[in-house]
């Protein structure tokens, strides 16, 4: 029943912390932006058209194939015996590792860069950044879920509570939000937040290629791609070639794997 409710909550869980993190950004924002309203109603109609994809295509594929997953316990988790909230725990941690190393080869394979950097070419990251992903990234991350889920063992408990824990701490770290550096260096700690995501992207390539984790940030202290600058103000957005107001139409955006 928990499950059931937060996944059917999940659409408006959305709107509420684009909207809360939205206003927090006009109020005390880290960086001064204009223009506000044009930037996001570009990258929420880049998020509609996600959104109508996941849901048409890939919604009702997840649960078939979560649901076939437990129901012949297939996988790793039910290959180790784990069961009940354990194994939530544990496909909780898989989801999270899956999302660090899809990230970091979004990065480093050239075809999937290609799709990636629509992401990256925002010079203006703020909350809207979190949900401006090209439909080609989106398509292709879900059916390498898809075969991740029966390879893992997830059930689909987990990925309703992942996808349910990402949303805010993705919006979190992508809005454009001014906290205390100690509170900051507290929270990454455990979880992603503003400063540590702001350096992943900078338009500093060997900036940009490092803090690929979405909710735990302990991933990149694992995998050595962690990290941090003195002087966050300093952090410049975007990518070059790709401030052209060309590019950043949504046309242009659409189009960001061809140029």
């Amino acid at each position: 029943m928990f499950y059931t409710i937060l996944n059917q909550w999940q659409p408006f869980a959305a709107v509420f912390f684009l909207a809360t993190f939205w206003i927090w950004e006009a109020h005390s924002p880290f960086f001064a932006r204009q223009n506000r309203v044009r930037h996001a109603t570009r990258n929420l109609a880049i998020a509609i058209i996600n959104s109508l994809l996941l849901a048409v295509i890939f919604a009702g594929l997840t649960v078939l194939i979560a649901e076939a997953t437990k129901e012949n316990k297939m996988g790793l988790v039910y290959l180790l015996s784990i069961s009940g909230g354990a194994s939530v725990a544990v496909s909780f941690l898989l989801l999270d590792f899956w999302m660090y190393w899809w990230h970091r080869l979004n990065h480093q394979i050239p075809f999937l860069w290609r799709f990636h950097r629509m992401h990256h070419s925002d010079p203006n990251v703020d909350v809207t950044t979190a949900t401006r992903f090209h439909p080609g990234e989106i398509v292709l991350s879900s059916i390498l879920r898809l075969a991740a889920i029966p390879l893992a063992g997830i059930p689909i408990e987990a990925i309703i509570l992942f996808d349910a824990v990402q949303l805010p701490i993705i919006s979190f770290h992508h809005a454009n939000i001014s906290l205390p550096k100690t509170l900051d260096r507290a929270l990454r700690r455990a979880i992603v937040t503003p400063f540590m995501h702001k350096v992943h992207h900078s338009r500093l390539m060997r900036e940009a290629n490092s803090n690929f984790s979405s909710v735990l940030s302990i991933w990149d202290r694992l995998f050595h791609s962690f990290t941090e600058k003195e002087d966050y103000r300093e952090i410049r957005f975007g990518l070059d070639g790709f401030d052209v107001r060309d590019r950043q139409s949504i046309q242009g955006l659409l189009r960001t794997p061809l140029f």
